[in-house]
């Protein structure tokens, strides 16, 4: 038996667990109750304890069994060049003795890199890694960490061929550091646009969709500079996290505190323009990247692959044939790419295969044997008949939370954890945003059925909702509680080794003609994405979902009908 451990200590606290090439991997947060869980305002780290317990329990193996513990470093410099030291007893401490003594550091952004390239099933990949910022450069060079990094990826070498470092200029008391960071820039962008309470860069995401960017265009566009060789430059204070700088633009200035006091249509012009600045680095430095390593394929990860449109863009404008992103580009999936390192650069072992789902987390548990409040009932015993009886509710649009299987890896609900509606009724979109508390302009997204994609969308979309493409016009208005305003969609291609909502996107597709779900994350506002069945129950009845299937059971509300043959012969527990 072979057994590699990846940890992420960091914000998006996580585990992963390869034995025997079978990846289980879960987020800390699922657990926890908070969203992308983190280190304390102290800086004090947490461990992903819930996360690991479950993982070795599932496995049914121990600490002793593991072979290689890896994880990604975070820890700023140290003066005296002990930081790597300094950082592995501190984390060592937070594990079981059998695992802390084996605990090694692999860099932030490689980690980030080899999440997506080790599960992408190519030889050679140039990989590009954008966040806020990954792992100290070097103790020598104080306060400056990974920003912007590029790769020459083959099973044999990791070659890291671009670095975007800190620009030096004077300074009033010596030399001053400028970082590079567009992961910052879009954040800082995001704080001035959407108000607080929300979830800023994919809430600004949405809104640039509704507005002109060339109205801001030319003033945000000189704050960046895009030099030769993949250069990027951004002005102080914009490429680090600067929440309380005002900006000036359009003669109007720009605070956190006070976005919610401009138009609409002002902030969606700013939105806009951040919006295409920022692709517009980004694409930038893939074309030199291109150039540079004669790759086919661009593996993108880091918290800017977060960024569907981008994405998008990126598909279209690199200059590659490929893009492959992360099946979890955030930084939980750095715990993904660390154990990856280990099973295949350590342990020698051959490459995983490409997933076509990311299930890799926890079943929901039983239900809960109370009595259920609300006049809510249960019919079950289903077992394959509850497969057509949820799918004749979405054909009548009722609105159905759906958990089956192991749960998703990963910050959206890819089947396993859901909240699905017909796509044929603009209002229920409407509905929706307004259940989880979300902008009226925010977009939901589809999933599709894979052998269906091109007959309803254009462009090329993955089974982990990492891509916008565009709707095909003459499909558009069958589908419009999916379609953003710009005619886009943040799709989901659901394949046949899909485990989790397959089966019922093909019933739906045989009922309606339509092979498009409505597929929104089983969460409250501000949460994660719920884990078990009792939370599941707790959150159809807070939510007011219509029904909810849980493996082979149906709650439903008291408002809605089954089939009456149905419920006799599986038997009807009204509670």
């Amino acid at each position: 038996m072979s057994a590699v451990l990846g940890l992420n200590f960091h914000h998006d606290t996580s585990v992963c667990l390869i034995v025997d090439g079978r990846i289980h991997a879960a987020e800390e947060e699922r657990w926890s109750g908070i969203k992308h869980n983190r280190t304390t305002h102290k800086g004090i780290l947490t461990s992903p304890a819930h996360a690991l317990d479950w993982c070795l329990r599932t496995a049914g193996i121990t600490a002793d069994d593991i072979d290689q513990v890896w994880t990604p470093s975070m820890r700023p410099t140290s003066r005296n060049g002990s930081w790597e030291a300094t950082e592995r007893a501190e984390l060592a401490a937070m594990l079981p003795e059998a695992l802390g003594k084996r605990l090694q550091l692999i860099s932030h952004h490689t980690a980030h890199v080899l999440a997506g390239y080790l599960l992408s099933g190519e030889e050679h990949a140039a990989g590009l890694v954008i966040d806020a910022g990954g792992s100290a450069l070097g103790p020598d060079i104080a306060s400056s960490r990974e920003r912007i990094t590029g790769y020459d990826l083959r099973p044999d070498s990791i070659d890291r061929v671009h670095q975007v470092a800190p620009a030096i200029a004077p300074g009033p008391s010596g030399p001053e550091r400028t970082h590079p960071s567009l992961g910052h820039f879009y954040r800082n962008l995001a704080l001035r646009v959407i108000p607080p309470g929300n979830e800023a860069e994919g809430s600004m995401m949405a809104l640039a969709a509704f507005g002109d960017p060339d109205r801001y265009y030319k003033e945000l566009r000189e704050l960046v500079h895009l030099g030769e060789d993949g250069l990027v430059r951004i002005a102080a204070p914009w490429g680090s996290y600067a929440p309380d700088t005002p900006l000036l633009i359009g003669d109007a200035v720009w605070t956190a505190r006070s976005a919610d006091s401009k138009s609409l249509d002002a902030r969606a012009d700013l939105a806009a323009a951040a919006q295409r600045v920022f692709a517009e680095a980004v694409v930038h430095v893939a074309r030199h990247l291109r150039r540079l390593t004669a790759a086919r394929t661009l593996v993108f990860s880091g918290g800017c692959a977060l960024n569907s449109h981008l994405n998008g863009t990126l598909a279209e404008q690199s200059g590659f044939e490929n893009l492959f992103v992360a099946p979890a580009p955030h930084d939980a999936g750095t715990a993904v790419g660390a154990a990856l390192y280990a099973w295949n650069y350590v342990l020698g072992q051959p490459m995983l295969p490409t997933p076509e789902d990311a299930d890799w987390g926890p079943l929901p548990g039983p239900l809960p044997t109370t009595a259920l409040a609300d006049g809510y009932r249960t019919v079950s015993g289903l077992g394959d008949r509850l497969v057509p009886a949820v799918a004749a509710l979405l054909a009548d649009h009722h609105v159905v939370g759906w958990v089956r299987g192991g749960m998703e890896f990963g910050p959206r609900a890819l089947g396993h954890r859901s909240i699905l509606a017909h796509p044929g009724e603009a209002a229920t979109k409407t509905r929706l945003n307004a259940l989880k508390q979300r902008a009226d302009f925010r977009p939901l997204a589809p999933l599709v059925l894979a052998e269906e994609a091109d007959a309803w969308f254009l462009g090329d979309a993955d089974p982990f909702m990492n891509r916008v493409v565009r709707a095909r016009h003459c499909k558009s208005d069958r589908m419009p509680a999916v379609i953003h305003h710009d005619g886009t969609a943040r799709l989901q291609t659901v394949s046949r080794g899909h485990s989790g909502v397959r089966p019922l996107l093909e019933e739906f597709h045989r009922l309606t003609g339509v092979p498009v779900l409505l597929n929104t994350s089983l969460n409250f506002k501000g949460t994660p994405i719920l884990r078990t069945a009792e939370q599941a129950i707790a959150a159809t009845i807070e939510l007011g979902l219509d029904a909810l299937a849980v493996e082979d059971t149906l709650v439903l509300a008291p408002h809605v009908r089954i089939d009456t043959a149905l419920s006799a012969s599986t038997g009807t527990d009204s509670k």
